[in-house]
């Protein structure tokens, strides 16, 4: 099973993910958990240029395809070979990222990001997306205290279409999607998600 979380520079994701990571070992299950951009050593290279290299100007059209080399990487390197082993997936972000942030975000046209995420993933679809959503101000609020990347440092507006653009995406494929209020509780959030987590693997197993 291949699970994404989703949603806005501070939304939670990354705690969310980690959780659920430590609650699958938990019960037993074999999974593994891994990050995009980044999780392989070509990823984490991508993720400086893409992230820190302020003095470098990208276009939108290149961050496209920075983000999709490196997730066309991970795909084949790590994501593919751990679900053929029968192991639970966990990604912080995935392809829907770059539909929210070059597409919705930055403007590109967003059927053609859509078929350059297909090629990069091999037609891969996560089986549940996680949204955590906030609004933009209460994430990057929260995220005050650490350096900002270059896209922390975009305007407000861009942020509230990133996130206007998750929201459309969660709407249009709600058998995938699971929005969450990120401003809950973390251990609320915890537990609902867990609860949909397990009856999907139940299904699955069934399956």
């Amino acid at each position: 099973m291949f699970i994404t979380f989703e949603g806005g520079d501070g939304s939670g994701k990354s705690v969310q993910s980690h959780r659920l990571y430590r609650r699958l070992q938990k019960e037993g299950y074999h999974a593994l958990i891994t990050r995009e951009p980044g999780g392989t050593r070509l990823g984490e290279a991508v993720t400086r240029w893409l992230k820190w290299q302020a003095e470098t100007i990208l276009s939108p059209t290149t961050e496209l395809l920075l983000f999709n080399t490196s997730r066309a990487h991970l795909v084949s390197e790590v994501i593919t070979p751990a679900l053929s082993q029968g192991k639970v997936v966990i990604c912080d972000r995935f392809d829907d990222s770059t539909l929210a942030y070059q597409g919705y975000g930055r403007g590109l046209d967003v059927a053609t990001i859509a078929e350059i995420n297909r090629v990069a993933t091999n037609g891969l679809k996560p089986d549940l997306t996680f949204l955590l959503d906030v609004p933009p101000s209460v994430g990057l609020e929260r995220k005050c205290a650490t350096p900002a990347d270059r896209f922390e440092q975009e305007d407000p507006a861009f942020h509230d279409r990133v996130r206007q653009g998750y929201l459309a995406l969660a709407h249009s494929e709600p058998g995938r999607w699971y929005i969450l209020d990120g401003s809950r509780p973390r251990d609320e959030l915890s537990g609902v998600i867990w609860e949909k987590v397990s009856r999907s693997l139940s299904y699955h197993k069934i399956a």
